[in-house]
């Protein structure tokens, strides 16, 4: 039987040498169940943390250096095709070569909140009701909410529900630089 710090990586070495002659690399994570990780010794799991986000950066890099590329290639193109089809903006497909070319470009659209609240008014006003041509969402910022005084803030409490996001752990070494 190993040790929560002896696991079998074969194409690492002795498949019963101990860390840290024998570690898994941030490749072979997708590998180990999330229980074994969890065992690891903080020591080992800090370089895993720190390698894993190294590579990240790095292929963070690549890709941005890639879709660059990708849209000096082909965004004249793509614009070419899609005027050709009337439009600003979308998917268009064509060949180069033995490949087809998927190029989308997606449609964003902003809307100005407050000529869009006097729209919304000049409908009530016309005895039309708004919510049949616009989505209406009141939002709160949570900063204003906690500055608030108290009787306001109760007022409000029903209508807030808290949820909380992932956890995020970093490990830092102590008494080293951060």
């Amino acid at each position: 039987m190993t040790s929560p710090i002896q696991t079998p990586f074969a194409d690492h070495g002795d498949p019963f040498m101990p860390w840290p002659n024998n570690s898994p690399t941030p490749d072979d994570l997708p590998g180990i169940h999330d229980a074994e990780l969890a065992q690891f010794p903080v020591e080992l799991l800090a370089i895993l943390q720190r390698e894993t986000d190294e590579a990240l950066k790095r292929a963070k890099a690549a890709k941005a250096r890639l879709d660059a590329a990708l849209t000096v290639r082909y965004a004249t193109r793509a614009a070419e095709e899609r005027q050709a089809r009337g439009r600003d903006t979308g998917t268009v497909r064509f060949g180069d070569g033995d490949f087809t070319v998927v190029a989308d470009l997606p449609k964003r659209v902003d809307w100005d909140q407050e000529r869009l609240g006097e729209i919304v008014e000049r409908i009530r006003g016309s005895g039309d009701d708004p919510a049949q041509y616009v989505d209406i969402a009141i939002k709160v910022p949570e900063r204003k909410y906690a500055a608030w005084p108290e009787n306001i803030r109760a007022v409000f409490e029903h209508a807030r529900t808290v949820r909380t996001g992932a956890l995020k752990v970093e490990l830092l070494p102590q008494g080293g630089p951060a």
